[in-house]
């Protein structure tokens, strides 16, 4: 379809909605209803064209990969909790860590055998950083930044063995095949990952507030703010007070899990026709080795319970109580899904590229894909949604008015990253808000602040860069 200003509706109704009501929920539905009453122009027309869009979400293969996953891996932590992981693990780390600062720099060790995905990192430290809040009196916004700003910012600079690399080089390589340009994707990607600015400043500030014990935003008001109801969950954790800690029911089947992440990273690589280990964890299918890896983990984990004496009928239940505390954000996220399909046979991605010209001079080239992709991801929520429909874009007004390519290329992806670290709609904030049991849009609002300060500079930094480097 080709575009119209219609397509941009459903995502200028959302974040509006959603701040008034202070619910994420409602404004994706009326934005969902609303984009499909723009393609039936019919009320039934318009519910079915919706319930239509949920469904093809859902059976996306990818979509269900990553559901499952969410799933799956609350499930592991519901067990976790119960045999007494979560518990014993904070017990150790108290003895150990003893200050805040301690704690933060805690957060930044755990990069090295959690960076293959967002997603991975996130839920993997959630839990746990959760547990020990109280314990340290850190504001849990605090602690979810830097759960998030040494997550995505670090993934989109790493040039191997991510779930991002095989997607950022396959979207170069589509714009450089589409615009005749004969040059090596890897080679532009690799060129571009020191001018993602905004990955690279927000990275810079929050190793300075971590180890200058800088407080980011204003502390909490009323009480309450910025986390769910107190009550919510009151009898599981009166029921987890009453088990004894052991932290090797924490360290087993998380030890297990990242081993066979590896493995089965390297599997599908080479499957996949790699030639060597890099161009393995490279060409991998991040999502569907993770899940393989949390598969088996979970196998193996409660054979490894029930050897320890731990009931099976209370793991089964664990498993599945687990499993639906994750139930919240996974929805939110197919109602993300289904506005973005809807959003997009409404022309949504034709729009947005007809609105920019060639007649940009080339010095202004990066600066401004920079601003309109960080406009997009920020209402999308999507880091590859972004880099997706604007590198194409980017490109080929580089390439015409002889911008520097890299530049431009860096900025593309710098923008898609703001958007997935600053928006509510992103993916990695929605599962960040629900694992440390806070207010999704309070938390969003919280990381707003300081993401706007690191886009200003990015954008300062790609106003001057052409300017400097030609």
């Amino acid at each position: 379809m080709e575009g119209t200003w219609w397509s941009l509706l459903p995502f200028l109704l959302i974040i509006p909605l959603a701040v008034w009501l202070k619910e994420l929920l409602p404004g994706l539905v009326v934005g969902l209803l609303v984009g499909a009453f723009c393609l039936e122009w019919s009320v039934i027309g318009a519910i079915e064209r919706a319930v239509s869009a949920i469904v093809h979400a859902l059976v996306d293969d990818e979509h269900v990969k990553v559901a499952l996953f969410l799933y799956l891996f609350g499930s592991l932590i519901g067990m976790m909790q119960i045999t007494g992981g979560i518990k014993g693990f904070v017990e150790r780390l108290s003895g150990r860590i003893r200050t805040k600062r301690g704690l933060l720099f805690f957060v930044w060790l755990t990069v090295p055998v959690t960076f293959f995905m967002p997603m991975f990192r996130i839920m993997l430290l959630g839990p746990v950083m959760k547990a020990v809040l109280r314990q340290f009196r850190v504001d849990r916004r605090r602690m979810a930044y830097m759960i998030d700003v040494s997550t995505e910012p670090i993934i989109v600079l790493l040039p191997a063995a991510t779930a991002f690399v095989g997607f950022m080089t396959s979207v170069v390589d589509g714009a450089l095949v589409q615009n005749g340009i004969r040059e090596s994707a890897y080679d532009l990607f690799l060129r571009s990952l020191p001018y993602n600015l905004f990955a690279i400043i927000a990275l810079a500030i929050g190793l300075l507030t971590t180890v200058l014990n800088i407080r980011i935003g204003r502390p909490p008001g009323k009480k309450g703010e910025g986390t769910i109801n107190e009550l919510h969950g009151l009898g599981l954790r009166k029921e987890l007070s009453l088990i004894a800690g052991e932290p090797l029911h924490l360290f087993v089947p998380l030890a297990l899990l990242i081993v066979l992440t590896f493995a089965f990273f390297a599997y599908d690589g080479w499957r996949r026709g790699a030639d060597n280990w890099l161009a393995a964890f490279s060409q991998a299918d991040a999502t569907w080795a993770m899940l393989l890896a949390l598969f088996v983990t979970l196998f193996v984990s409660i054979l490894f319970y029930v050897w320890r004496k731990q009931s099976l009928p209370e793991l089964i239940y664990h498993f599945f109580a687990g499993g639906n505390e994750l139930m919240a954000p996974i929805g939110m996220l197919v109602l993300v899904w289904a506005v973005s399909g809807v959003a997009g046979e409404l022309g949504f991605a034709a729009y947005v590229s007809s609105t920019f010209a060639t007649w940009l001079p080339g010095p202004f080239v990066p600066a401004s894909v920079f601003l309109a992709g960080s406009f997009l991801s920020y209402f999308i929520g999507s880091s590859w949604g972004t880099w997706g429909m604007l590198m194409p874009l980017g490109v080929a007004l580089a390439h015409a008015t002889g911008a520097p390519l890299d530049v431009t290329i860096g900025a593309v992806f710098a923008s898609g990253t703001f958007g997935a670290f600053a928006s509510p709609l992103g993916d990695t904030t929605i599962t960040t808000a629900a694992m440390m049991d806070m207010d999704l849009l309070g938390y969003a609002k919280y990381k707003l602040r300081i993401s706007l300060i690191c886009a200003g500079l990015s954008l300062l930094g790609y106003a001057l860069l052409p300017l400097w480097i030609g």
